[in-house]
């Protein structure tokens, strides 16, 4: 089969690999959608400890192409998607119902090998079946996943007014999630327009271009909509400028949300004092656990929708043509590999 394969960091090759066998509880899928995130872009760059040989690729949709011996639950020729993320289920953290901080944690696309691949063997029981859900649309079904974790680990409440910064796929699936969970108003913030119109079409209140040279009007424009601050701040772009100007449009006693990924070694200023004094909360939201099912109820529901999301499609040859979409954040929502 074809596949992309890393040796070390920053560099790849597209290869031939043997055909990967099932072994006992295992299905062998041909991957038909395997989305490209902000998460490969780090692991191209040797964050998030991947291990080499590595064949990327987390968000995976594939057909059932063969069955190992005890698996009973799956049929060949169905469509699933796959939960990446595969813990042992007995660690410390796995006991504490946190498989994402398993110790022994299999991770397909980071530890394991992944989606950008024409096949991958994959435990049966993370194979979530999809055949009702377009391909389009369950193409979504990890990062939905993630969103809706996050939405466990924020727990907003009812009528909150609620900011997010950036309009790529993680702040337009939080967006609706917020709005669908009884969420007062969600305003979205970017610099992308037609991103934001993405975002009123999904049900955002409120949208506001953020200048990239000049966001002083752009912040004027959020302080007037929000004079004492907004109730909760999410931050769905990892770029350290945007983190630091959630603090400060923030209410009293609010909460800061940091879902987007920064780089490992990134690190902002913040002060103790300001965190302390306005009782301000800051939470992190990291991978998807025990969401998988409810991404693909509102996947299969409408309640998240994903249409017009996907702008960037590649074969598998065109990885590297991939990547660079990814990193154009003003062109690029949603890039995805058809192997």
């Amino acid at each position: 089969m074809k596949a992309i394969v890393y040796d070390r960091p920053q560099v790849f090759r597209y290869t031939d690999l043997p055909d990967p066998e099932p072994g006992p509880g295992e299905v062998r899928l041909r991957v038909r959608s395997a989305g490209v995130c902000g998460t490969d872009a780090h692991l191209h760059r040797g964050e998030f400890s991947p291990r080499y040989p590595l064949t990327p690729g987390h968000e995976v949709v594939g057909e059932v192409e063969s069955l190992g011996e005890e698996v009973a639950t799956l049929a060949v020729g169905q469509r699933v998607a796959l939960n990446n993320r595969v813990s042992c289920g007995w660690c410390a953290n796995c006991r504490r119902a946190r498989p994402a901080f398993c110790t022994r944690l299999r991770d397909h696309g980071v530890t394991r090998p992944g989606g950008f691949a024409e096949m991958i063997v994959v435990p049966a029981s993370h194979c979530h079946p999809a055949d009702d859900i377009p391909l389009d649309v369950v193409a979504f079904a990890e990062p939905v996943a993630c969103a809706v974790h996050g939405m466990d680990v924020l727990a907003p409440q009812p009528g909150s007014d609620v900011l997010v910064f950036g309009a790529g796929t993680t702040g337009l699936l939080l967006a609706q999630l917020l709005a669908g969970s009884g969420a007062g108003r969600v305003t979205v913030a970017a610099p992308t327009e037609a991103k934001l119109k993405l975002a009123r079409d999904f049900g955002a209140d409120e949208t506001v271009v953020m200048d990239r040279d000049d966001s002083s009007a752009s912040l004027g424009a959020l302080r007037a909509l929000a004079p004492d601050g907004f109730d909760t701040v999410v931050d769905a772009t990892g770029a350290l400028t945007v983190i630091e100007r959630c603090l400060p449009l923030t209410r009293d006693g609010g909460t800061v949300f940091l879902y987007g990924m920064a780089g490992e070694r990134e690190r902002v200023e913040l002060s103790p004092h300001e965190i302390f004094s306005r009782e301000l909360t800051i939470r992190g939201s990291f991978t998807q656990a025990f969401s998988f099912d409810r991404a693909l109820r509102v996947l299969r529901t409408g309640r998240v929708r994903t249409d017009g999301m996907i702008t960037h499609r590649f074969g598998l040859d065109a990885y590297g043509a991939a990547l660079d979409a990814v990193r154009d954040d003003r062109g690029c929502v949603k890039a995805v590999i058809h192997p």
